[in-house]
């Protein structure tokens, strides 16, 4: 095996046997063994640089690979299961696009020119739109799940928190893994990735897959299938060492959805129509074309230099681009109530400069943050029943610019002080249009060459906003295996334009809406106790959530109305208590509980039908967060003549969860998810046979939907509701 020229250290492959929990990472360095009976030590980069896991005062869930392997992980989505006071969702008309919440903020709308809560990171790539960014588990080292505000190292739009997905490393060693599953719902996933060095200096690697499945339910009226699968996803990487102190990486990935758009089940009888209610909540009517594409691709260079011992230089360049066509019935019959076609596109180039420094009782990391976006996109409201169409779109191009900069002072060896800020601008300019049509239109599929018959919207604008982000938090070591930490955290969610605006109704909804902003203080401990077989770490939080921008659409006699408002003030205070326990060598428990309190102190409503602005801070709940989340597994390890036996199991609970802010027959009652599965690997670990079975109870529960009650002559309240039961059969091989 030829062995890399200039390798500092190797970085292979995550091992642990916490595999059920939360919190379990697994470890960079798969040659390091921990005490028998003892859990492993666990390294995170929340804060930009390689950490134990007890040693960050940030309250953050890890995943390493092994881990997601066993439980039979498919994407980030069900990580939702393993965390405290977090929600990770497929949003509605699609596979592709995420629903993401941290601590009661997030992104309800994913429309083109609204930010997100949550910033989701591939490596160290921001991924600026929901679009495609259900990631798939594929060619993955870890997963760090980071909850509160990061907008001192992370930046705006982390407000909620961050995920960070991460590659695997590049290490020059010969590698190969190939892993079919069959499973319920024909389901039949093919996933391949390798890694091999060219030269003594240079490595390449990659993986493929193609994943597919029956959908869960169909589409009575035509035949086509409801929640299917069809997507195929790879990723290419490579890695030159230019010398012993630069390494320079490349990375590039793409996705492509061509799965079914989703339809919603009716929770109330049709008014217009004959057809009966379906029993199956998985099963819908349509009256558009079921077709759906959901394509992005990015590609990024990484510099890494280490100047000295004690200063480092790192450059991360990235492109990304996404693109989305998708068909949405709201109404989900045979008539053409309230159908909406709608596409989407996106891209985005940022440049990032990070300068560190380490030393004995001070470590530092800086640097300068550039992104330029651009997204746009039209959908149509046709109202086939009316013989009318809205035309809604747009463009918003956003610059960014952002310095940053964050150090620790070991102030002896018990006490830490850490100190950051970050300064953001941000610029955007918008162009909307709204166009009503006499007559059927779908967005360009076909010859429509009438004028329209209002101008609801046809207007540009700009606004520019700037934000300084402070953070501060103090660690107490109390001893090697007990730690306390308390901390101020500022985040923000950029400002921007309506791209819903309708003027002709609301003269006002031209004018841009400002950032929110929220303020964090936590107070934390993380513990190793019992002689290291036990790690319980626990935070609670309070939040003062100022300025929330949130987007209101009512039915109005011609279509729906959109408003985005700086609407509200809250108030967020919780506990999350995560804990692992290795009864034995073999037996691990996992468990975490996240308790929220989250509550709307004043929101300012502007309400067309009185023009008037009225508090309704009584009527309103937080969307997406349940107040009480809980998990609790087990993993146990059996040892055969063969080789080894894991088999895990985890039942989740989530509280009754309201969809939107406002309640609603959508609103889901409390619920709870078991799963478990059953992992062999051969004496060598070539060969591994996974058997998964996920919601074994099959329980049903509802993740969104869309509600406008009676409009339109129809009764407009359908459901999007979460995976069956599903079992699955992996084999794999890998060298």
């Amino acid at each position: 095996m030829k062995q890399p020229k200039f390798q500092k250290s190797l970085i292979a492959a995550a091992v642990t046997t916490l595999l059920s929990s939360p919190m379990a990472l697994a470890q960079q360095n798969e040659n390091t063994e921990a005490e028998d009976g003892k859990l492993e030590r666990i390294e995170v980069t929340a804060r930009r640089t390689n950490e134990s896991l007890q040693e960050v005062p940030v309250s953050v869930s890890a995943f390493g690979e092994q881990e997601l392997e066993q439980g039979g992980i498919g994407d980030i989505t069900e990580l939702q299961f393993k965390m405290p006071n977090t929600t990770f969702q497929v949003s509605r008309g699609t596979n592709s696009t995420l629903t993401a919440y941290i601590r009661g903020i997030g992104q309800q709308d994913p429309l083109w020119g609204f930010e997100p809560g949550v910033g989701i990171y591939i490596d160290d790539v921001y991924v600026a739109r929901p679009q495609g960014a259900v990631l798939e588990v594929l060619d993955v080292q870890r997963v760090e799940v980071l909850r509160g505000p990061q907008g001192t190292l992370y930046g705006k739009n982390t407000i909620g928190g961050a995920m960070k997905y991460v590659t695997r490393e590049l290490t020059g060693y010969d590698e190969f893994e190939i892993k079919g599953t069959v499973g319920t719902y024909n389901q039949r996933d093919l996933k391949v990735s390798g890694q091999t060095a060219l030269t003594d200096n240079f490595y390449i690697g990659g993986a493929f897959a193609t994943l597919n499945r029956d959908g869960f339910g169909e589409f009575v009226n035509t035949g086509d299938e409801n929640y299917n699968k069809e997507l195929m996803t790879g990723r290419i990487n490579a890695k030159w060492l230019a010398s012993k102190d630069v390494s320079v990486k490349f990375a590039a990935d793409w996705t492509e959805d061509d799965s079914n758009a989703r339809g919603g089940h009716r929770l109330l009888p049709s008014l217009l129509s004959t057809e009966p209610a379906l029993d199956d909540v998985f099963d819908s009517y349509t009256a558009m074309p079921t077709d759906n594409t959901v394509e992005t691709e990015g590609y990024s260079v990484t510099v890494d230099w280490d100047i000295n011992n004690a200063w480092a230089f790192k450059s991360v360049t990235a492109y990304r681009e996404g693109y989305t066509d998708t068909n949405i019935d709201f109404d989900s019959t045979v008539n053409p109530v309230l159908l909406v076609p709608a596409i989407y596109e996106d891209d985005q180039t940022t440049q990032e400069f990070q300068l560190s420094y380490g030393s004995e009782r001070f470590d530092f990391i800086g640097g300068l943050y550039l992104y330029e976006g651009e997204a746009c996109g039209v959908f149509g409201t046709v109202l086939g029943m009316l013989n009318l169409t809205i035309d809604n779109g747009g463009c918003v191009d956003t610059s960014s610019e952002a310095l940053f900069g964050q150090g620790t002072y070991q102030i002896d060896d018990q006490w830490a002080l850490t100190l950051g800020g970050r300064y953001t601008r941000d610029e955007k300019d918008a162009d909307v249009f709204r166009y009503t049509y006499a007559g059927v239109k779908f967005l360009d599929r076909g010859d429509y060459s009438a004028d329209p018959i209002v101008v609801n919207s046809d207007f540009s604008t700009k606004a520019d906003w700037s934000k300084f982000s402070p953070h501060a938090s103090l660690r107490y070591q109390m001893d090697p295996s007990l730690m306390f930490y308390a901390s101020y955290s500022n985040g923000f969610k950029s400002g921007g334009v309506d791209m819903r605006a309708d003027v002709s109704l609301n003269p006002d909804a031209q004018n841009p809406y400002d950032p929110e902003v929220v303020d964090t203080f936590e107070i934390g401990m993380k513990s190793e106790l019992l002689d290291g077989r036990l790690r319980l770490n626990a935070s609670t939080f309070y939040s003062d959530y100022q300025d929330m921008q949130v987007t209101v659409q009512r039915a109005v006699p011609n279509g729906v109305a959109s408003q985005v408002l700086n609407a509200a003030d809250s108030t967020v205070k919780g506990v999350e208590v995560e804990g692992t326990f290795a009864a034995t060598s073999t037996l691990n428990f996992t468990g975490s509980i996240g308790y929220i309190n989250a509550e709307f102190d004043e929101v300012a409503f502007f309400n067309p039908e009185t023009q008037q602005v009225e508090d309704v801070s009584g009527l309103w709940s937080f969307a997406n967060t349940p107040e009480l989340t809980a998990n609790l597994g087990f993993n146990k390890e059996f040892s055969l003549d063969s080789g080894s036996l894991v088999w895990s199991a985890a039942v989740s609970y989530r509280d009754e969860t309201q969809i939107f802010e406002v309640p609603s027959p959508l609103d889901e009652d409390s619920y709870s998810i078991t799963n478990t599965s059953l992992v062999w690997y051969s004496d060598a670990s070539n060969w591994t046979v996974g058997l998964h079975a996920k919601n074994i109870f099959d329980e049903e529960y509802r993740l969104s939907g869309y509600n406008f009650g009676s409009t339109f002559g129809e009764n407009i309240v359908t459901g999007y509701y979460g995976d069956p039961r599903t079992v699955s059969l992996s084999v794999g091989y890998r060298f």
